[in-house]
């Protein structure tokens, strides 16, 4: 089988590396890719949805997987469909549940799934009544795609409206920032839960937990992820019939309801308060870090990824692996303030059960170098949550970089 993947980070390397492990006789492509991903297949300097879709067809590509929300919002799965070729993930106008918070945040309303009440506008005036009606922390949030970082907790009143004011100028994101999201502050603990669909059925993925912040026990600035472990044990059985039962099965049928049947990966960013699961925001792909500690314990990710492409997930048995895994990301030293210069890669024994997932990388004379951001993510496994812990932070220690950087913490909530 030819296999297309659309993405350039650490995530699309870890589900190439998950169907390499599990099946043979499967030949890769990355669009665009990076300097690993061109080691165990073919990068394509290819970022447009138009010439990659004739690519597809023309190289006879049999299924593609997205892993980027920018080729989704950009429509690729609409071309593709539209050409008759096999692809995982949501059309442009189901992919909107990332797309743009307000759509996402009037979708909650209208199928009364939990979230925290909110105001979406494009007034400063109605923005400022509506803040000073909240008690501090308040969360602000830019409309579109900002690549996670569009979203600031308030200290107080002003920042609030200050973060207001820059957003709806154009100041801070430019245009995602044109209309804002205004909510009230939950406090409660983040879970990242994953459902996988084919439009009618869905899968829940085992839960996990992402560390946004940069510094241990979670301080410093938010980043796009600095680790994650999975499962969490803090995820109980009730919680996840919950989940199931307010906010996936409501999802899909408000979705097949607004014409814009969804197929693909639901990712439920949650916060948990007081055992109950609130819908803080939806990405329509795999998270990052999240995937990479996830594909390692889905046995048949193929089977998978093609029962939801031909709408046979529920007769298609997924076996998850009785098993942890933590992935710990190691960034460039200027992470995530500014540029950070290259860095030969070196890397010693790569202890059992464990591997690298590969993302900020550039290949050359065949060897790879720290490009930037976030570089790679050390994948531990084990039987225990301290024993998955234990073996990525043990290939952490093998793994060299002028500029390493890495949290020493991560499954911290789990294992205090």
């Amino acid at each position: 089988m030819k296999i297309l993947i659309l993405g350039s980070g650490a995530r699309e390397y870890s589900i190439a590396l998950a169907l390499q492990k599990t099946n043979d006789n499967l030949e890769f492509y990355f669009a665009p890719g990076n300097g690993a991903t061109a080691k165990i297949g073919t990068n394509l300097n290819m970022k447009d949805p138009k010439v990659i879709t004739a690519y597809a067809k023309a190289s006879e590509i049999d299924l593609c997987i997205v892993g980027s929300e920018n080729f989704l919002a950009e429509g690729i799965v609409d071309l593709f469909k539209e050409n008759n070729i096999a692809i995982f993930g949501p059309t442009k106008a189901a992919a909107m549940l990332e797309a743009s918070k307000s759509y996402m945040k009037s979708f909650l309303k209208k199928y009364k799934i939990k979230t925290a009440k909110f105001l979406n506008t494009t007034d400063y005036e109605k923005a400022k009544k509506f803040i000073m009606s909240l008690t501090p922390p308040i969360v602000v949030k830019a409309d579109g795609l900002c690549a996670g970082k569009g979203v600031i907790i308030a200290q107080s009143h002003e920042e609030a409206l200050e973060a207001t004011k820059n957003m709806l100028s154009g100041e801070s994101f430019g245009e995602a920032g044109k209309i804002v999201v205004i909510e009230e502050y939950l406090n409660g603990f983040e879970l990242s839960v994953f459902a996988v669909c084919d439009g009618d059925d869905f899968i829940l993925l085992p839960a996990a937990q992402d560390h946004k912040r940069l510094l241990d026990n979670d301080k410093g600035p938010n980043t796009g992820g600095m680790g994650a472990y999975a499962p969490s044990i803090l995820a109980s059985e009730n919680l996840l019939e919950q989940v199931k039962k307010d906010i996936v099965v409501p999802t899909l049928k408000g979705m097949k309801e607004e014409g814009t049947e969804f197929v693909g990966v639901l990712f439920i960013g949650l916060m948990v308060v007081n055992n109950k699961p609130y819908v803080l925001e939806y990405n329509v792909r795999f998270g990052d870090p999240e995937c990479e500690v996830l594909m390692p314990l889905i046995e048949n990710p193929l089977d998978l990824f093609l029962a939801c492409v031909n709408k046979n997930l529920a007769n298609t048995r997924i076996k998850i692996k009785d098993e942890f895994a933590v992935g710990v990301v190691c960034a460039s030293k200027n992470y995530p303030y500014k540029d950070s210069p290259k860095a030969l890669i070196d890397i010693g024994e790569i202890p059992q059960n464990s591997h690298i997932s590969y993302a900020g990388v550039t290949l050359e004379n065949n060897k790879l170098y720290a490009s930037g951001g976030r570089v790679l993510v050390c994948v531990g496994i084990g039987k225990s949550i301290e024993e998955a812990q234990k073996n990525a932070y043990m290939l952490c220690d093998n793994v060299h970089f002028k500029g390493k950087q890495h949290r020493k913490d991560i499954a911290f909530q789990v294992l205090k």
